[in-house]
């Protein structure tokens, strides 16, 4: 196999590109999300949601017939590249969560230029120290990566990554921060040619006065589908119309 640098730099440029050439304009999905508390409490929150991908603007109906919302789509757009980075803030509690992400372009990482005097050229990435685990395969590539000293804390790094066969991009990427325990797990698959967040977990310690505990968001998108036309008239057209709590 490729040494892991070379190979996790080609995935992090591979999923780039498929996630620029292949994105739709329009999503809309359910989506099943359970909340819980190291306290023993938890909670659903169910939505039906259609967004409009460039801007992250979405309609949200409260299942199974609640209101309508507006905002960012709910939990968090399916449609996100985390291995461009991405800024975020997050609240949470048993009776609602907000997540407010900035996605960023994705841009392609620099391949150290050929050297005929070297053996082997590989990119150094100084922040990330990334290797093979176990069960790694040349059809199965399966990546840990840990942080250097250089990685700041509260940096993200990709601890854990896992590639589909089929189509060369990650179908499971679980993001960590560098001296904190909230993390972050994505599942993909590739839907209609596009590259899509299936399952998500979110996990993050909370503090509320004299207590201290570990709220979890596990959420499942279902029936995916991408309308090429704004599938609600509201969705048509920018800018975004103002949010509604």
């Amino acid at each position: 196999m490729l040494p892991p640098d070379i190979a996790l730099v080609q995935l992090i440029n591979r999923t780039a590109t498929a996630y620029v050439q292949n994105a739709p304009a329009y999503i809309t999905y359910r989506e099943t999300t359970h909340v819980s508390a190291s306290t023993g409490r938890s909670e659903e929150i169910n939505r039906f949601v259609q967004v409009r991908q460039a801007d992250n603007f979405a309609l949200m109906q409260d299942l199974p017939q609640g209101a309508t919302r507006t905002g960012q789509a709910f939990p968090i757009i399916p449609y996100f590249d985390p291995l461009a980075g991405f800024s975020y803030s997050w609240f949470a509690n048993l009776r609602r969560i907000d997540i407010t992400i900035k996605r960023a372009e994705p841009g392609l990482w620099p391949m150290p230029a050929m050297n005929s005097h070297a053996n082997v050229i590989v990119p150094y990435i100084s922040f990330w120290a990334p290797s093979y685990t176990t069960d790694s395969t040349e059809q199965r590539l399966h990546f840990r990566v840990t942080p250097t000293p250089a990685l700041q804390h509260g940096d993200l790094y990709p601890y854990d990554l896992v590639v589909d066969p089929q189509s060369g991009l990650p179908s499971h990427i679980e993001l960590r921060f560098a001296g904190d325990p909230t993390s972050i797990t994505l599942d993909y698959q590739t839907i209609e040619g596009h590259w899509i967040i299936t399952h998500a977990t979110y996990s993050a310690p909370q503090h509320f006065g004299p207590m201290n505990f570990v709220v979890t968001s596990d959420t499942t998108y279902e029936q995916i589908a991408f309308p090429s036309a704004a599938p609600d008239p509201r969705l048509a057209g920018t800018p975004a119309p103002a949010v509604s709590p």
